[in-house]
Formats: C-alpha cells, sequence, structure tokens
C-alpha cells in the first residue's frame, strides 16, 4: 500500500538551492549556494558553501543567513572573505586579505592578516574594522597604521 505524503508549504528541499544566488544587501552577489551544511543531532541549518570561480568557495554560518527566498539566499550582513581588498577610513588601499584567524572554540573571528605586497602581511584585530561591504574598511588612516 502506498502512503500519500503531504508536505507543508514552508518546508523546502535543500536540494533546491543548490546553484541559487547568495546576495547581501547592499545587493552584492558573493556567488552560488554549493552546499548547505546541516546539524545531524538537531536537523538545523548551520551554515552554506559558496562557491565563486574556480577553486573559490567559501563557508558562511548561519549567522550571515537571513533568509531562503525561492530565488535566493539572502545574506544579513556581508560577509569577510579572503581575498576582499581591505580600506583605511578614508578609503585608501591597505592590501588584501590572507588569511582569517578564527577562535578555536567559538570558531568567531578574531582578526585577519591582510598582505600588503609580495612579502608583508599585517593582522588586524576585529575591532579594528570599521565596516564590511565591497571591501573591508579600517578604523584609522593608513599613516596610523604605520606609526602605532
Amino acid at each position: 500500500m502506498a502512503t500519500r505524503i503531504e508536505f507543508d508549504p514552508k518546508q523546502i528541499k535543500a536540494d533546491d538551492f543548490k546553484g541559487k544566488k547568495v546576495i547581501d544587501r547592499e545587493g552584492i552577489e558573493y556567488g552560488r549556494v554549493k552546499h548547505i551544511h546541516i546539524n545531524s543531532d538537531t536537523l538545523e541549518v548551520v551554515g552554506i558553501t559558496v562557491h565563486k570561480g574556480l577553486h573559490k568557495d567559501h563557508f558562511l554560518s548561519r549567522d550571515y543567513i537571513d533568509r531562503f527566498t525561492e530565488e535566493s539566499v539572502l545574506l544579513s550582513s556581508a560577509p569577510i572573505r579572503v581575498d576582499s581588498q581591505v580600506v583605511d577610513i578614508d578609503g585608501r588601499k591597505i592590501g588584501k586579505i590572507k588569511r582569517l584567524h578564527m577562535a578555536a572554540d567559538t570558531n568567531e573571528l578574531e582578526s585577519i592578516e591582510v598582505s600588503d605586497g609580495l612579502i608583508g602581511s599585517r593582522i588586524f584585530r576585529t575591532s579594528e574594522i570599521w565596516g564590511v561591504g565591497e571591501k573591508v574598511i579600517l578604523r584609522q588612516t593608513k599613516d596610523n597604521y604605520k606609526h602605532p
């Protein structure tokens, strides 16, 4: 005997999101959904893997996700990612993010390592970040960072 399966209209299949756009509140597209990560104990979404270009995958935790729509995944805030441009408060270029340093116990971002050329890099704590959008903006001018 066959069993009829009925779904609540608010339930969405995770497979339906593969390839959907990932967009922040400013309309910036970060790539497309590659995977949805689910906690095996609670069955809750814990994050998504976003794919952008060749071998450029980024994990975004649930904290960044505002909602899933039929067309896309909307982010509540812009994520900080490797290769993002970093500028000072006046908009002058500092460099690109080379590495993200996460807290081992909470997996929260503690600092970013910014490459300022071929051989140099500098670490900035999250408290030194003023804002995140197309670029990561630091709280001080470039001159203040050269002479602490």
